[in-house]
This record gives C-alpha cells, structure tokens and sequence, in this order.
C-alpha cells in the first residue's frame, strides 16, 4: 500500500480515527521522509502544528524496513511514541516489526543499588523511607524498572538517587545482581528490535558518543528520525563539551568514604581524603557570591579574590584523593571504579583550569548550593558533521519550529547541514480565523524598571475577558516572581479566587495537571514551559509573552561565539541571535492554538516587534494571526469567535509598517 493510499479518506488511518480528514501537508511530509529514507538521505522538515508529523515519519519509518532509531525531545514525548504512537502505526500498517523503549541509566532501578539502600539508611525524611518501600515493590512486579512506571513516588523524588545506577559507580560484569540488571535489559531489547526510541540526552551521552555501552545501535541502524529537532544545537554543545559538577565531586568524595569504611577499616588516610575534597568543593563555592551567575573564566580571577587558590585546593585534594584510592583498588571493585571515577574528574578539572581556547569556552555556572564547570565548543558543525558522514544512513531533522521566515540557514549552519534537502508545511489550523496577536501600545521599553508592572498592567483587562484561563510567559525569573505577585494582588483586589500557578511550586507536569483541572487557572512561567506543553481548548484562552528571547549577552558562551563571529566577518546578530530568538519566540506562541476548534490570543508585550526593522522578521515567522494593537479590537475579536464561530467581517488591523530609519539593537 502506497502512502498516498493510506492517507486517503477512505484510508486505514481515515477507518481507525473518526472524523479523520486528509492534509496534503502530512502527506507532502510522509513522502519527503519516505525519499530520504530510501535515497539515505538527509532531510530538515518544518512542519506547523496540527501537521499530524509524528504519523507523517512513523508511517515510512516502518514502511520501509531496516533499523530506526527515533529521538524526541523529552521522556514525555519517548514515552508516548513508545506506549501510543508506535504501536497504533504498527497495527495499522499491520507490520510484524518490534519496537524497544531505551532511556539514560539513571531511570531505572538498580538492584545493588536498592539493597544497599535499604542496609545503609541514609535518608533525610519519613518520606524517603515509604518512597523506598514503595521501590522495592515495584521492583519485584516490573519487567523494566523504568522508574517511570512506579506509581506513587515521584519522578523527582530524592530516593531514585539512592537506588539507581550512574556510568561512575555502576559495578557493570562484577556487580552481583547483572543477569537481573534492568540497564541490561532495556539495552539488549533496544538492540534486537526494528524501532528503537530514545531521547536526544541518551543519543547523545549513550548512542553518540558511546560513553555507556550501547553504541553499537548507531552502526546497525539505516533511518535516525529526530523529532523536536530544534533542541539538537543545545543539546549537542553539552555533550560535545566537557562538564564537571559540585554534586559529581561530593558523590565521589562520599562514596570513597562509604567504601573505605566498609573495605579498608584499617586505612584511616582514605575516608581523611574524602572528607577533605568534600570540605575543599564547599571552599570553592563560597569563594563566590551567594546568587546564582553564569561566567567566563577568564574573569573569575578579577571579580573573587580566593578563586584561584580556591580552585588550586580542589585539584590538589582531588588528586590526593585519586592517590588513597589508587593505592587501595586491589582490595575491591568499588575502589578501582571509584579510582578511575577521580582520575576521569581530575583530567576534566584540570582541563577546565587551562583557559579558553580557540575552539571552546570555559566557563562557570553558579548555582544556590553548588556549580559547574564547562567546556563548551563554539562550533559544533564540523563535529556533527563527522558523525553525520561515518555510514549510510538516512537523517531526519523534523520539528514545528527550524526555520526562519521559510529559511533553514540557521539551522543548518549550526550542524553543518549545508547539502540536507529542506522543507515546510504550513499548519493547517487557521490561524486569521482562530487567533489574534495582540501588541499592546504606549509600552515602556523592555529593560526598563516598571516593565513588567506594565506587563501584568496591560495583559489584566484580557486576563479578565478569557477569566483566566492564560500562561503568562516571561524571558527571566525575576520577572516571572514579579508578575506573578502583581497578578494574585489583582485577583485579591478583585476579590476573583481564581488559582496562580507558579513555577517551581512543583513539577512541571504536576503544574500542568492542576492547570487542566482548575477553572480560571493561571500560569505564571519562565521558559521551561516555553515548549512541549500541549493544552487544547478553552482551558488555555491567553498566552502572554512579556519579552522577545533574546539571549542574555553576558552569557558565556554567547559572547564567545559573538566574538568569534565578528572576527570572522559575520554579522553575529542577524546571523545568530536573531534567528534563535526567532524560534524560541514561534515556540512559545505556539502554546496557544493546539487544535483546529481552538481560539485565543497572544499578547507580546515588546514593543521591539513593531518598531525595529528585524521585528518584521520576528512576527513574520510567527503563525499568520489576526493582528491588532488596539485592546477594544483585541476584545471583539475574542467575543465573536468565541460568541459565534462564523467570521467576524471585520477588516484586518495589521501591524503597523516598519519604518526603515530605526536600527537594529
């Protein structure tokens, strides 16, 4: 059966799902991922909301045979591709292929791991010591030991570090319960199946750079499909990079100690060792000041008097410690690994203290209670490249947002994707008809002092027209906690109990259930709910967006890559911190309109849209809304289409035009 032939209204797909239509943009899509496939392509796909994309590259994926390997963007996404999507392509194509579900080893239970937990004890609350019953429950009911699957103890429950595994302290062949290891498993199932789906952290850390032994699926697979594309730049710099972090170096320190107190009683000099890199780790932090920063390390030096002597200490006690350990690794496993553990952290570390280079930045992200040390590349294309061109293999690049005004040069640029055939498909939602952009008038400018007061200010009479039912959206968290006491002060003015949700006050996806389930509810967000967050009908009515994205210019990596742009002779503003607000901008509009029924409106509180000449690029890439800076407008649009679903007759209120005098910021 062709594709053609399966998305036709009298198709499988159009039996299975009543109400189905036929979109010539999935169809357009399904074939363009069936040509690579087939042709070992490279292909980079955009395609808009309401496209139906996942079914557009599952259905050739499986079609045409051999090895797939999918990566999406979050466990999430993993999750429901694996339990819903596949399995429903599978039955309908009725393929005899099978499919595996293979996370980062951290998610699953560990079995050494756990009993150790219950001998040691060492836990902090009542809460742990239940989260870990409910643990060992479960581990003797799964046939994973995907800590997802265990019910009643959260994702991010402190306990899961207790009884799951990492690269470092993993006991691999040695470790007394490895034929019943769920790692193991999930890796030997993810090997011997047709469909294997990962996320871009595990491709990259397990699949890519083959630092935890499942390397071997890359060379065997023919198709590498990669949905939610556009975080690949982000996640790739990571991983290409160096990192090392205050809890890396604790848990060592920690499980030296641990180890020697059970293995080497008689050798006090090892847990001394331990102890004093412990103390060292807390020295280096508080060399710097209590809030969190992001900075180069070529200014530590001049802005913290103790750094350098700080940073000395730690290396000599890491190396002190690597010393006791070395020493004593005949006496066990489990201080050989913790040996090579130090030796691996001292090289990275020391690394790190030699300075910038032309290929990288070094640079430090301080945290409340910890920090890390980074080594990011600049560039990543070649790397990718490499990686690209070792076998014949097709490459699938798909998400909603790549492009930029209809051009993918960023994109490419950033993974030295110069020859991959490119494409976009429209969404097919209305968008003239279903939304209107809303750019208020009279804003102050956006770093302003009273800005985000004027924020809240305007986005208050559209608060109370959708009654609630609104994520506001804010570039830092500083304005994010601002506005979010100026809204419960308006609510409490109004004497409206309408709930404020805030980030931070719980999971994500424990904000998102209680946001679905609470009338009136308001979410008041920072970028982490910028993207993946699927919320349809009338429960979300307003997207309030206070800033355009623009990266921080102070962020280290930034202002290394702007510097190394310029003196190459590009443009580093038009040709890449434009393009990314651009897309990061599109994602977060794009929380809004998430069915062909729904309806709303987005405010974007920066004037800067409007009134610069590269705001026509920003808007232009946006979904084509209704547009409009007069509130009133702004109003009847919403209670007409919500009132009554014919159009409203109303003339288009465009943006006005930008005036070529202004100047790029």
């Amino acid at each position: 059966m062709t594709l053609t032939e399966l998305f036709a209204a009298d198709g499988p797909l159009a039996r299975a799902f009543p109400g189905y239509k036929v979109r010539s943009q999935q169809v357009e899509m399904a074939q363009a991922v069936e040509k690579a496939i087939r042709e070992r392509g490279k292909l980079i796909a955009e395609a808009g909301t309401g496209t139906g994309k996942t079914f557009a590259y599952l259905m050739p994926a499986l079609l045409c045979g051999g090895k797939v390997i999918v990566s999406t963007g979050t466990k999430t996404l993993q999750d429901q591709l694996y339990a819903r999507d596949l399995p429903m392509v599978r039955e309908l194509l009725g393929v005899p292929v099978t499919i595996a579900l293979l996370k980062g080893r951290a998610n699953y239970v560990c079995h050494y791991h756990l009993e150790r937990a219950r001998h040691e004890g060492r836990f902090l609350r009542r809460e742990d010591i239940a989260d870990l019953q409910k643990v060992e429950r479960y581990a003797k009911l799964t046939q994973s030991g995907d800590k997802a699957g265990c019910t009643g103890v959260p994702e991010d429950a402190p306990i899961w570090a207790h009884v799951t595994s990492t690269r470092d302290n993993c006991l691999g062949a040695d470790c007394p319960n490895y034929k019943d290891c769920f790692v193991l498993k999930a890796r030997k199932d993810a090997q011997e199946a047709d469909v294997v789906v990962v996320n871009h952290h595990l491709f990259f850390a397990d699949v890519w750079l083959r630092d935890e032994g499942a390397g071997e699926l890359l060379p065997a697979c023919n198709t590498v499909i990669f949905d939610e594309a556009h975080q690949l730049p982000e996640v790739a710099s990571l991983f290409f990079g160096e990192t090392v972090t205050s809890g890396q170096l604790v848990e060592l320190a920690r499980d030296a100690r641990s180890e020697a107190l059970v293995i080497a009683k008689d050798y006090v000099h090892l847990p001394q060792a331990a102890e004093a890199l412990e103390k060292a780790v807390r020295d280096f932090r508080l060399a710097f000041r209590p809030e969190p920063a992001r900075l180069p390390q070529h200014e530590l030096a001049g802005r913290f008097a103790e750094f350098e002597a700080r940073l000395a200490e730690l290396v000599t006690k890491l190396g002190e410690l690597e010393g006791q350990l070395i020493a004593q690794a005949e006496r066990a496993e489990e201080l050989q690994k913790c040996g090579e553990r130090a030796t691996a952290l001292r090289q990275i570390v020391q690394h790190w203290q030699e300075g910038d280079s032309d290929e990288a930045v070094h640079w430090i992200d301080i945290t409340p209670h910890g920090f890390m040390l980074h080594a990011t590349p600049l560039n990543i294309a070649e790397l990718f490249r490499k990686q690209l061109n070792s076998g014949q293999r097709a490459w699938v690049f798909a998400s909603a947002t790549l492009a930029v005004n209809g051009q993918f040069k960023h994109f490419q640029h950033e993974l030295g994707l110069w020859e991959a055939e490119t494409a976009t498909w429209d969404s097919p939602f209305d968008y003239k008809q279903q939304a209107v952009l809303y750019v208020p008038r009279d804003m102050p400018e956006a770093n302003s002092p009273g800005f985000t007061g004027k924020v809240v200010e305007r986005a208050w009479p559209l608060l109370q027209l959708t009654h609630g039912h609104a994520f506001l959206l804010f570039t830092s968290l500083r304005a994010m906690r601002e506005a979010h006491e100026l809204v419960t002060q308006r609510l409490k003015d109004a004497k409206l109990d309408w709930p404020v949700l805030l980030q931070g006050q719980g999971s994500r996806t424990e904000l998102l259930d209680k946001f679905r389930r609470s009338p009136n509810a308001i979410l008041v967000a920072s970028q982490t709910f910028w993207e993946g967050i699927d919320v349809k009908g009338e429960q979300l009515s307003l997207v309030v967006i206070d800033k355009l994205p623009f990266s921080p210019p102070d962020d280290p990596v930034l202002a290394a890559r702007i510097e190394q742009m310029s003196k190459s002779g590009r443009n580093a503003f038009v040709d890449f911190q434009l393009p990314h607000a651009a897309i990061t901008l599109k994602q977060g509009a794009g929380r809004l309109i998430r069915d062909e029924h729904d309806t709303g409106i987005l405010m974007i509180a920066d004037t800067r849209l409007v009134d610069k000449p590269y705001g026509k690029l920003l808007w232009k890439s946006l979904p084509p809304m209704f547009r409009s800076r007069e509130l009133d407008t702004v109003k009847r649009f919403f209670e007409v289409k919500r009132g009554r679903p014919q159009d409203s007759g109303e003339d288009q209120d465009p943006l006005p035009p930008v005036t070529s005098g202004d100047e790029a910021e």
